[in-house]
């Protein structure tokens, strides 16, 4: 009996022992990829240090595992304050600026990050390529230049602040503000700029464009509040693969040359789901844009969403396959407008604008093909080629200062193949203007509309077939 008491212990402590040892192969460690913040102490070289995403991702205190080393697809996070810059709001902050991006630069995947606690003040800059892919310009505090012309250093440029050049994958977001300080410059004594009750006041010639991203691809902005430019608050240029999404830009109405969104020799295009309110074109498209995707933007008080001006100095101009859809305009002067100027040469095709609701806007839709800022304009014979431009559900209340339709076609260069469906505009105040301009403009209604517009003439003239051929 002893004997077979001691057999069955034996058996169980064994029995113990291994389900033990089983328990312990079965345990394992989460060893979780981190991205990785890199700082500079005192000037020296750089060290890294692994940033959890949040505490309980970190190890218990009495566990030894240690985190692995992140791929480079996790990319660094390089924070400007750790090269020195100080985000008072007052303190020059470039040379930091200029050392992160150096850094950024040379590393795939990288995040240059301006931290949601500072107010940074750099001088005119260029953050230039070519780089590592993947860089990420991470804006969560607020970012400004100096304030105003007697604050701008005279070695640097007054045309531009900020400009990204040669780069290839390049986001540029956040959370935070891009501050222009703008006010200083709207009112210096160069350029005439309406005023408030009729009157004309003063403003600027050469004036800083914000943001500016020059002979890039493959470029996204998104999420940002812009504000306050001394002119254009963000323009593209030889540019290619666009994506702006979540974008506020904010001017005062009556800051002169402050367009929201300008590109140029830029091609394939998106701007979604923005808000812009400015003293000019909410968005301007200008000569060598295509494939241009526009829609869920609000606009107002602006001058609208323009494509031009065009052909200036008998320049050639093409502008090809842009759509404008979903979009609204709120006490503008113009609504959505096609303008060039006597002179120049090339065409303007492709164009759609679909599911526009204005409210209260001056000429609601217009092209404009004597487009001039002063009354010393001449008759020119040649002109940019308008045509293939459909209006398709444009509906809400203009201001009955001006004709809700304006066509002002050149007299040599008519305007084609414009059509007309689901116009609907009603007077904001006042009395209907049911009188339609049209000049030279060849096209058809698909719909009834309101106002009536009888001025389109059918078909296409005959000479205008014989020489089809304007460059684009």
């Amino acid at each position: 009996m002893h004997s077979f008491r001691a057999f069955f212990l034996f058996w169980t402590l064994v029995a113990l022992l291994l389900l033990a040892s089983q328990g312990s192969n079965a345990r394992t460690h989460f060893h979780k990829k981190q991205n990785k913040i890199r700082h500079r102490d005192n000037g020296g070289p750089a060290f890294e240090s692994p940033v959890p995403s949040s505490p309980a991702t970190n190890p218990p205190p009495n566990d030894t595992s240690t985190y692995e080393a992140n791929s480079s697809s996790d990319g660094c996070i390089y924070d400007v304050r750790s090269f020195g810059a100080v985000g008072d709001g007052s303190t020059d902050d470039t040379e930091a600026f200029r050392s992160a991006w150096k850094e950024v630069c040379s590393v795939e995947s990288a995040t240059l990050l301006v931290p949601s606690d500072g107010v940074f003040m750099i001088t005119s800059t260029i953050f230039s390529g070519p780089c590592q892919p993947g860089i990420v310009f991470q804006v969560d505090g607020v970012l400004m230049p100096p304030d105003g012309p007697d604050c701008w250093p005279e070695s640097d440029s007054k045309r531009q602040w900020l400009v990204f050049y040669n780069l290839d994958g390049v986001t540029f977001q956040g959370e935070g503000t891009i501050e222009g300080n703008g006010e200083e410059w709207w009112n210096l004594p160069c350029k005439p700029h309406r005023g408030p009750n009729g009157s004309t006041l003063r403003g600027p010639c050469d004036s800083p464009a914000l943001i500016r991203f020059f002979m890039s691809c493959n470029i996204v902005v998104r999420d940002l509040r812009i504000e306050n430019s001394p002119q254009f608050h963000v323009k593209f240029d030889g540019c290619e693969g666009v994506h702006i999404e979540g974008v506020s830009i904010n001017s005062p109405a009556l800051s002169p040359n402050t367009d929201g969104i300008h590109i140029e020799n830029t091609k394939s295009v998106a701007i979604y789901n923005s808000m812009i309110s400015n003293g000019d074109d909410c968005i301007s498209i200008g000569p060598g844009c295509a494939d241009v995707d526009i829609a869920n933007v609000t606009c107002g008080p602006s001058h609208g969403i323009s494509i031009g001006s065009l052909g200036v100095h008998n320049s050639q101009a093409c502008v090809s396959n842009v759509s404008v859809r979903n979009a609204v305009i709120r006490h503008s002067d113009n609504g959505v407008r096609i303008k060039t100027w006597q002179g120049g040469m090339g065409a303007v095709s492709g164009i759609s604008f679909a599911g526009i609701y204005m409210e209260n806007v001056r000429n609601c839709i217009i092209i404009d093909q004597y487009y001039c800022l002063d009354k010393r304009c001449t008759n020119q014979t040649s002109a940019v080629y308008v045509s293939d431009v459909s209006y398709v559900g444009i509906k809400g209340t203009y201001d009955v200062r001006s004709p809700p339709v304006h066509f002002a076609c050149s007299d040599t260069v008519p305007c084609t193949n414009i059509t007309m469906a689901d116009v609907e505009l009603l007077p904001f105040e006042g009395e209907l203007v049911d009188d339609p301009f049209c000049w030279n403009t060849y096209g058809a209604l698909q719909t009834l509309t309101i106002p009536p517009i009888s001025c389109l003439q059918d078909g296409v003239p005959q000479d205008l077939q014989e020489n089809s051929n304007f460059g684009c």
